[in-house]
């Protein structure tokens, strides 16, 4: 199997893992990944996400050139269609995903990092849109979601040149939060995954769908529905027993995901 789900508690680990080609994103890998997100999805128990690449090289490498080299038009939109469909799932997914890109995350890779929620990256990972040199254009998703990331100036950069550029530079530009050392990339996801998954659920949830708001609606908009979900938090019992913890000077204990 190319991916590969194990979990520890709370918290899961997605692994995509074609060596062989670099972990590169084929019709078979995004469709194993799209059960992946929509099993965790549905799981009460996971309530953080570490989504990485096996092997020392590469986190994704891209979307697979073999299979999309014979494609028509026709089949080349499919293809597109299901990659952003499961970026899109990734993002709306009601935990938080951490990408832990582990070594180079080119075309389909960079954007399979941007749509996780926090991308955290060794210092020897490379990022880039190189699909110019294909002559295409990014399909899932990478034109919306840089753009909305680093903005449109150092998007159509890295769009239009293809350039591929370091950690460093990622950090530097806001398309990755964090750099470690390669040895310790994984035990840092782990363990904001692990603070992640400490926190309400359902407050996470209305976090996540309150700031994707901002990226889809106008300002009033936005804020219409931040203040709703903000609201909403109050209906149940997780933001009670957050403030009483803090009041009482104690870690908080949140059951599940908690309802609406």
């Amino acid at each position: 199997m190319a991916v590969h789900v194990s979990r520890d508690e709370a918290v899961a680990v997605v692994t995509v893992d074609r060596p062989e080609a670099l972990n590169a994103l084929n019709s078979e890998t995004i469709a194993l990944l799209q059960a992946a997100v929509d099993e965790l999805a549905a799981d009460d128990a996971v309530r953080a996400v570490v989504l990485t690449g096996g092997g020392e090289s590469a986190f994704v490498a891209g979307a697979d050139i073999a299979e999309m080299s014979s494609l028509t038009a026709e089949a080349a939109r499919r293809f597109s269609a299901r990659g952003q469909a499961l970026m899109s799932a990734i993002e709306a997914a009601p935990q938080p995903w951490i990408a832990a890109v582990n070594g180079y995350a080119l075309g389909g890779g960079c954007e399979l990092a941007l749509a996780c929620d926090v991308r955290l990256a060794a210092e020897h990972a490379k990022f880039g849109q190189p699909e110019i040199g294909l002559a295409i254009t990014p399909g899932f998703g990478g034109t919306q979601r840089l753009s909305r990331n680093v903005g449109g100036g150092w998007a159509k950069y890295l769009v239009l040149s293809g350039r591929i550029i370091r950690a460093d530079e990622a950090l530097r530009i806001g398309l990755v939060q964090a750099v470690h050392p390669r040895d310790e990339l994984r035990d840092k996801a782990l363990e904001l995954a692990a603070e992640l998954a400490g926190k309400s659920a359902l407050a996470m949830r209305h976090c996540k769908a309150a700031v994707a708001a901002t990226e889809a609606a106008d300002p009033a908009t936005g804020q219409g529905l931040e203040q709703y979900l903000f609201a909403l938090c109050f209906a149940g019992p997780d933001q009670r027993e957050g403030m009483a913890a803090f009041l009482e000077k104690r870690p908080p204990k949140y059951a599940g995901r908690g309802e609406e």
